[in-house]
């Protein structure tokens, strides 16, 4: 079964809108700022003995990285059990021409 272009696009609305509320979430100020420091720091003096700097850049990215993948993941779950819980309860009847049979006759214009 494929996806109709409607459904995929509803999702990747959704996707964006939660990106970016995770992106600007007060939780991850304290985390942003360590990874921040942690780059500057990386390219004061660049040489070749500063590599444990780079790790330590790196490590608190990936660790950033990390907690918005999570909650991007629950938040998917979340959105999906709502999805599935209000079809189970308000099934759509569907056929070959329609997407949606409303229940009452609209007038048409």
């Amino acid at each position: 079964m494929e996806i109709p272009p409607w459904f995929r696009t509803a999702i990747q609305g959704r996707l964006d809108y939660v990106s970016a509320r995770f992106e600007h979430h007060p939780d991850l100020k304290r985390v942003r700022a360590e990874e921040k420091k942690a780059f500057q720091v990386l390219f004061v003096g660049m040489d070749i003995g500063r590599m444990p700097e780079f790790e330590a850049w790196e490590d608190r990215h990936h660790f950033k990285q990390s907690i918005i993948n999570e909650w991007l993941y629950l938040q998917g779950m979340k959105d999906g059990f709502q999805l599935a819980v209000e079809l189970l309860s308000n099934p759509l009847p569907f056929d070959d021409d329609t997407l949606f049979k409303p229940e009452r006759n609209e007038p048409e214009a």
